[in-house]
């Protein structure tokens, strides 16, 4: 723990987001110092506090309202228990408004208008705000209407299209990359509405949407359908545009292998002994290897097997082409580069039966204001007392 709070000190940030893209991007500006309010249903929470197993357990090995799914997208919170349905919590809903920076929601577009909640309502009233909407199809358009998850991103994006082998079904990508990167983009948006109304004191409304994201990371192949107008082919572990990029099996275990240039590719052949794979013009040039690539890469994949994991990584960084280990997920942040980059903290919590949580860092290093992590993922409505006592005047900050 360090005492600065970060770039963001000062910021407050009302929270009326749940489930990922939204806390994904509230958790970013909280790392970076913001204060960040999460409202919360009292009853039921964010929708993802019951998405488990895994729960962190408490003293007696009972588990708490705190998932593993919940906890990735929450530190550096308060929560706050607020039933917006009522004249009670709209009206401490927009207390906070009044003295907040940012506000960031993912309800269905129109569906905080009958609170008087949207964002026509509140920025006539908070002209100084910036409200940012996450929301499955955005605000416009004919999708509008319908709701938004991450599955769905996927599939209308296309990128389902493009993941998995070649002769298999459509394949969603493991983690909730959809949303994950449409929190991204949200605090970038937000970062940019917020220099802005530094600059004007104009605050404004930020429009996206888990499908636009998910088209807008399509990028490669993307553009490459649009260069040619034609459909693009699922290509299992293979690059589109450039080869051998992919995963080969060993005798042992599998490597990547991730050949970017033409001197690259003349090593690896050296490494395999076949050095008349590089002097054929059919294979000598990138370009010449996508195109011939269906002859090519059974070769390779031949040459490959016959070395066991070990050879080949120890072999290819000696040549300088890029190689490494499919690892598992206990084996990556097991890694000595893991936690030499911090990507795996601990914090402490009380009531929990390890003394704390664990939980995955922010990939952020900076130079002079480094990311803090000052609050633990926080059991529902923890906070809400002291979020009262500051707006009645009682206390200067939310945030101790």
């Amino acid at each position: 723990m360090v005492a600065s709070k970060g770039p963001l000190d000062g910021i407050i940030v009302l929270d009326l987001s749940r489930i990922l893209a939204g806390p994904t991007c509230t958790q970013a500006l909280g790392d970076l110092g913001a204060t960040i309010i999460k409202i919360e249903h009292p009853e039921r929470g964010d929708d993802t506090r019951t998405w488990g197993p895994p729960f962190a357990t408490d003293a007696d090995g009972q588990a708490t309202d705190l998932s593993s799914y919940f906890m990735c997208a929450n530190r550096n919170k308060l929560s706050v228990a607020v039933d917006i349905a009522t004249p009670e919590g709209q009206d401490m809903i927009r207390q906070i408004a009044a003295r907040a920076d940012i506000l960031i929601e993912n309800f269905k577009p129109g569906g905080l208008e009958k609170y008087g909640l949207d964002h026509g309502s509140m920025l006539t009233a908070y002209p100084q705000l910036i409200h940012c909407s996450v929301s499955g199809f955005g605000h416009t358009g004919p999708n509008r209407e319908k709701p938004g998850y991450d599955l769905m991103a996927q599939g209308y994006s296309g990128i389902m299209s493009l993941t998995g082998e070649a002769d298999g079904a459509p394949v969603k990508v493991a983690v909730g990359i959809a949303d994950v990167m449409t929190g991204m983009y949200a605090s970038v948006g937000i970062l940019a509405a917020l220099r802005h109304r530094d600059q004007t004191g104009e605050g404004q409304h930020i429009d996206l949407s888990l499908v636009d994201a998910s088209l807008a990371w399509m990028i490669n192949e993307g553009v490459a359908h649009l260069t040619t107008g034609q459909p693009r082919p699922r290509r299992g572990h293979q690059h589109a545009t450039i080869v051998p990029y992919q995963t080969f099996a060993c005798s042992d275990g599998f490597v990547l292998i991730a050949v970017g240039n033409d001197l690259q590719y003349t090593r690896f052949c050296d490494f395999l002994g076949r050095p008349d794979l590089a002097d054929n013009p059919e294979f000598a040039t990138n370009s010449a290897r996508v195109v011939n690539r269906e002859t090519l890469i059974p070769q390779l994949e031949a040459l490959v097997a016959t070395h066991t994991q070990a050879d080949v990584v120890e072999g290819l960084e000696a040549r300088k082409v890029p190689v490494g280990p499919v690892n598992t997920v206990e084996q990556a942040f097991a890694s000595d580069q893991a936690k030499a980059r911090d990507m795996r903290i601990d914090m402490p919590k009380d009531g929990i039966d390890r003394g704390g949580v664990e939980l995955i860092g922010n990939p952020l290093k900076f130079s002079a204001t480094p990311v803090t992590y000052r609050r633990p993922p926080p059991h529902l409505g923890e906070d809400t007392q002291a979020v009262l006592d500051w707006l009645a005047g009682k206390r200067e900050t939310p945030e101790v």
